[in-house]
């Protein structure tokens, strides 16, 4: 069966040095069902406070915006520490947002991570908190917002064709790394 959020937009970030500063590109790959229909791209800062409303940004501005039913992110984080406010994304464009890892984060190190070392990690953190534990599904972990369990189940029984991630994650994936380091290599 069919789920019903299959045109979706799923984003990743491209690789970069770990002393970087700066802006890092994202990637966002369009999907209509199982096909590939575009690509889109932008920049978030690194450990910054921008990565949700530059996908809102991304997502309203492109001719992509009124058929994509989903909004996929490969993790809770871009460009670093810069945490993705999902429901922030829901609530501006009106769209379920499904956050995909191919294993449970170490919740303790992230936090210890944000609150010593990263500017306005506490708010950061919150952001995390509020959106709750991941959770179990198929072979990854996912949270969800704007979208039930069984939902978000079928989405992932549809997309992960080549991987236990899904295919428009994976591919957002190998087109970030390509961009960032020349061409595109490990796993998701």
């Amino acid at each position: 069966m069919r789920p019903r959020l299959v045109n979706c937009i799923a984003f990743d970030d491209c690789p970069f040095p770990r002393d970087f500063k700066g802006h890092v590109q994202i990637v966002g790959t369009v999907y209509g069902g199982s096909r590939l229909d575009g690509v889109l791209t932008g920049q978030v800062e690194k450990d910054g406070t921008d990565a949700a409303m530059r996908i809102v940004e991304i997502v309203r501005n492109s001719r992509f915006y009124q058929h994509c039913n989903l909004i996929m992110l490969q993790g809770i984080c871009l460009g670093g520490f810069n945490v993705v406010d999902a429901r922030l994304i829901q609530r501006e464009i009106s769209r379920p947002v499904l956050v995909v890892a191919r294993k449970e984060p170490d919740y303790q190190a992230i936090k210890d991570a944000l609150l010593r070392k990263i500017p306005e990690g506490d708010k950061k953190w919150q952001i995390i908190q509020n959106l709750g534990p991941m959770e179990p599904c198929k072979n990854c972990f996912i949270q969800r917002v704007g979208l039930d369990y069984p939902e978000a189940e079928a989405v992932i029984d549809f997309f992960c064709v080549n991987s236990n991630i899904p295919e428009p994650l994976r591919t957002a994936h190998l087109i970030a790394g390509a961009l960032g380091r020349g061409s595109s290599r490990g796993r998701v």
